[in-house]
């Protein structure tokens, strides 16, 4: 039985013009309803191998999702333990499964990590979307930066950013998430240092200028959400990351080596999973 689909996440430009400026601006939206209304839970501490009904709000996640009656997922109970399922019904009020194993540690970590990373050329951004979802990150915003690419530009040739919700509902399958990572539209910096305001630790990669490394940035702090901003091939330009400093953003490095964008957003979310979160 097919569970029915409630929302199509689909990728593209939301654009309104600034009253004050009268410039086009990139408006925040998320397009894969991801986030915590993807988080299928259980209203009950469940017994293993015997019918369960969800959540009243599972509707909403599975659509998420995109469920199938039959198909397998990590579910969350309401002492925050989790459980891997089988979807066995669905109906316009009701949706059961059967939970068949409880997993020893939770998929998703305590620390909140929000990537903002600038739009790269070809196909590195598919790469990125998957490694970060397996990262266990919460939110994925690319940007269009000075010297990034734009999605009119990588969808020029073939478009295929209506893909990416997609490749996070794969990656976050095959890596057993309880909850799919928001995926925002495309964003300017400008937009993109707004989303990061609410951080408690926010560090921006410039591997020219950066006084202190990634670690160096964190140093004791043990903080509940991390936002990282990642530039482009070529990193960001000076004005950019003098908007960031003025917006209480730290330029870090990450080490002596120029890494590839797509690297360095990659090691930099292993990395502070690893100092703070649950890698490791």
């Amino acid at each position: 039985m097919l569970l029915k689909c409630l929302t199509r996440g689909c990728v593209s430009r939301h654009v309104s013009v600034s009253g004050s400026t009268g410039r086009s601006v990139l408006n925040p939206v998320c397009v894969n309803e991801g986030g915590a209304g993807s988080l299928i839970r259980l209203p009950v501490t469940p017994t293993l191998e015997q019918e369960t009904i969800l959540a009243g709000d599972a509707a909403t996640a599975l659509a998420a999702w995109q469920a199938r009656s039959g198909e397998i997922f990590t579910v969350v109970d309401p002492e925050n333990l989790h459980y891997r399922v089988r979807i066995t019904s669905g109906g316009p009020d009701r949706f059961c499964c059967i939970p068949f194993a409880r997993l020893a540690e939770a998929t998703e970590s305590s620390l909140r990590i929000d990537v903002l990373h600038a739009l790269p050329s070809k196909e590195r951004f598919e790469l990125v979307l998957e490694k970060l979802t397996e990262l266990g990150v919460f939110r994925v915003v690319p940007m269009e930066t000075a010297h990034s690419s734009t999605l009119a530009e990588r969808d020029a040739h073939q478009r295929k950013s209506h893909r990416w919700p997609h490749l996070l509902r794969r990656a976050g399958r095959q890596c057993r998430r309880a909850m799919l990572p928001e995926l925002y539209a495309p964003v300017d910096f400008a937009t993109a240092l707004t989303l990061v305001a609410e951080a408690e630790v926010k560090l921006l990669l410039d591997e020219t200028e950066a006084p202190w490394t990634l670690k160096e940035g964190i140093g004791q702090l043990r903080p509940q959400s991390v936002a990282l901003l990642i530039g482009p091939e070529g990193g960001f330009s000076r004005q950019e990351v003098a908007l960031a400093q003025q917006a209480g953003v730290l330029p870090v490095r990450l080490g002596p080596r120029i890494l590839r964008t797509e690297t360095a957003a990659i090691a930099a979310t292993t990395l502070v999973q690893g100092l703070i979160g649950d890698l490791g």
